[in-house]
């Protein structure tokens, strides 16, 4: 009688280092799409380094590291020789020190939206919303924007029929104003920063200082600009329409958004799709749906023909970068 085979699935640590959340989990690998076996979510600086905050999951997780065959962590930071400092908090993430602190032999560190791009092949129908259908071209490329805490950008280069993500640090170009209105966005950002890099205008921080210019005299909802959950007042009070202020600063947020993915989207020449990713965009899913966003997205004369036709999506998993990581230590 023939005994029955069994298949071993490697088991990968993956990471998704933001500036205000880190996600760890830990997943089955699957040539399709890597299983969660476990997730938890923590607020980065509630630890000193990472490798404390590894230490604390694999404990809770009750994990033998023996049993983890790669560890991958996306970064919210420029990637060199495996190691990232981050923009927004002072961490590195090394993958030496990692390796050191769990034991696992293979350590990638990624740049976190290189890492969501992983995700993007393997994102079910159920976990994205059309913003614009398109004519997807097989074999396009495909481009990934991510507003949050900052803003990530990557691109997907479709190479022998297999999309091979890149990472980029296009959120720290030049903030292109394109009216009168954020050409005084523009001058805010210079004044308080000494320049203006799309981040500034583009991520919960960037709706903080578009509210600056659209609120002259005081703000009717009375929103705390130094408060933890200012971006969030801001966009409630927008919808609400409680404070004509706040629904200017969400209309400048969602134009200038649209318009950095049209950016993306000629500098990719993303045929095959653009993906929204972040924590913000699904949070304004009915701003984003009003039309502004893909009117900008697709105002680029004399192509705005080529920008109609191409798909336009809003990642709707607010995983997607912790299953980018596992994807990526699955196949990588």
């Amino acid at each position: 009688m023939k005994a029955k085979s069994t298949q071993i699935y490697m088991r990968i640590l993956a990471g998704d280092v933001g500036g205000t959340k880190t996600l760890l989990g830990l997943f089955e690998s699957d040539p399709a799409r890597p299983r969660p076996i476990v997730v938890r979510s923590f607020a980065t600086l509630d630890f000193d380094t990472l490798e404390a905050m590894m230490a604390t999951f694999l404990a809770d997780a009750a994990t033998d590291t023996a049993t983890i065959g790669v560890t991958c962590i996306g970064a919210a930071g420029p990637v060199i020789d495996n190691a990232a400092e981050l923009t927004a908090v002072p961490w590195r993430v090394d993958g030496t020190r990692i390796r050191g602190a769990t034991g696992t032999a293979h350590v990638v560190v990624l740049n976190d939206l290189q890492a969501m791009a992983h995700a993007v092949p393997v994102l079910q129908e159920s976990e994205l919303h059309v913003l614009q259908r398109g004519t997807p071209i097989a074999g396009g490329n495909m481009a990934l924007i991510a507003a949050g805490t900052g803003l990530g950008e990557a691109l997907l280069h479709c190479v022998d029929g297999r999309y091979v993500p890149a990472a980029s640090e296009g959120g720290h170009a030049d903030f292109a104003a394109r009216t009168e209105r954020e050409i005084a966005v523009v001058r805010e950002l210079t004044k308080r920063y000494g320049r203006a890099d799309v981040e500034h205008a583009v991520s919960g921080r960037g709706l903080i200082n578009i509210h600056r210019v659209t609120h002259t005299s005081g703000c009717a909802a009375a929103v705390d600009l130094d408060g933890p959950h200012a971006a969030a007042a801001i966009t409630a009070a927008a919808f609400d329409r409680r404070c004509p202020g706040c629904v200017e600063a969400l209309d400048l947020f969602v134009e200038a958004y649209g318009a950095q993915a049209g950016n993306l989207a000629l500098r990719s020449v993303a045929t095959g799709g653009v993906f929204v990713g972040g924590g913000i965009a699904p949070k304004i899913l009915p701003a984003l749906t009003s039309g502004a966003f893909m009117r900008a997205f697709r105002a680029k004369s004399p192509l705005e023909h080529l920008l109609a036709s191409m798909p336009v999506h809003v990642i709707l998993n607010d995983h997607a970068g912790l299953l980018g990581a596992a994807v990526f230590g699955s196949r990588g």
